[in-house]
């Protein structure tokens, strides 16, 4: 008799979910005996025991399926509220592991899903994850399936936001998703052709950007695409997050702890409109009619790329092979051409984040591109 392997989605929703979920579980069936289970809605569901099996028509035709057919939630196993107060889930979440006699989780999310598995290894459950974002933060892999229709879907909405700009000479402001990676801003500004890009990873001053827009003003361009990453920072927004979170690791007492932790929320908080403010402060400083646009979540719904349909699936079947040489406790991660296993103790924690003196960013302001820096 073949293994037994849970699998569930956690973190925000991502194009490619369900080709990875078909790809390990296909991969397993077929090639390895194996037998699955979804749990449903993230870690939640692994802690009240709500599961589906995956077999048969379940995995038929949800290849090109944008979502997650499991469904998914924040929840971490060691805070999931019920009943309107916080719990501690963790034990719950061992006895349904051992309930179904899992030899083995596999959990499909992000950075929080790597740090959530590693603390559940610590447990003692046998967990391996698939790395899935748009915002291509995961450390120690060289890609996360999802990014590259996020990307595909971001380029369009600049493409198209072109023909806007240039008829009506506009100044156009583009918000692109991105908490802490910019490279969703900064590949889609590169490949739509955008004049402004920034970035978290490079804080920027209003007034060089206004300067950028005077410049093409003054050699006969009169519109511009300013593509800006959602947590992009001005140089004295980075400053003031910086010190807040140094008093936060200097802090010695619990009260000193949240004190601080709250300023912190209200910076987060204000910092949610900030493309607003920068988009009014571009018209003020340059006097040119500027508008702005909120992709938001369009960018991480719908039909996944062939790019990661494909990725997905090598994933997942890695997985599989993975799992059934008796792997656990890694990440799945692309390393050049390769699949290989990183031990989650190397992955939790670790972000990818846009390097500025890297290759891309380099390309950018070769070809002109703008930072604000």
């Amino acid at each position: 008799m073949g293994k037994h392997i849970g699998i569930l989605t956690s973190g925000g929703d991502c194009p490619g979910l369900n080709a990875a979920i078909r790809g390990v579980a296909r991969a397993g069936i077929s090639a390895f005996d194996m037998r699955f289970i979804g749990f449903k809605n993230g870690f939640r569901g692994l802690a009240q025991d709500r599961t589906v099996k995956l077999e048969g028509e379940m995995l038929s035709g949800i290849l090109t399926d944008g979502g997650t057919i499991l469904g998914t939630s924040r929840d971490k196993p060691h805070k999931i509220s019920v009943g309107g107060k916080t719990k501690n889930m963790t034990d719950a979440i061992i006895d349904n592991y051992e309930r179904h006699h899992l030899d083995a989780l596999v959990c499909l999310g992000g950075g929080g899903t790597q740090k959530n598995a590693l603390r559940l290894k610590e447990a003692g459950l046998k967990v391996v994850t698939l790395p899935k974002t748009i915002d291509k933060d995961v450390g120690k892999t060289d890609i996360t399936f999802g990014f590259d229709t996020a990307l595909g879907i971001a380029t369009e909405a600049i493409d198209r936001i072109h023909s806007t700009a240039t008829s009506h000479s506009r100044v156009l402001v583009v918000e692109i998703m991105g908490h802490r990676a910019g490279w969703l801003a900064l590949e889609s500004g590169l490949a739509g052709g955008a004049d402004v890009v920034l970035i978290p990873e490079i804080p920027y001053q209003t007034e060089l950007v206004a300067e950028a827009i005077r410049e093409r003003s003054k050699a006969g361009k009169h519109f511009s695409i300013v593509a800006v990453a959602e947590g992009a920072m001005t140089v004295s927004q980075a400053e003031t997050i910086d010190g807040l979170l140094a008093q936060k690791v200097a802090a010695d007492t619990k009260e000193e702890k949240a004190a601080v932790s709250a300023e912190l929320s209200a910076f987060h908080e204000e910092h949610v409109t900030h493309t607003r403010k920068l988009t009014a402060d571009i018209e003020a400083i340059t006097g040119c009619e500027t508008r702005l646009t909120i992709l938001g979540h369009v960018q991480r719904g719908g039909t996944p790329s062939p790019f990661d349909r494909v990725l997905s699936t090598r994933l997942g079947t890695a997985c599989a092979e993975f799992l059934a040489d008796g792997g656990e406790g890694s990440m799945m991660a692309v390393c050049g051409n390769k699949i290989v296993p990183v031990p989650l103790e190397e992955v939790a924690g670790v972000k990818n984040l846009v390097d500025p003196a890297c290759d891309t960013v380099r390309s950018a302001k070769l070809v002109g591109m703008c930072f604000g820096d």
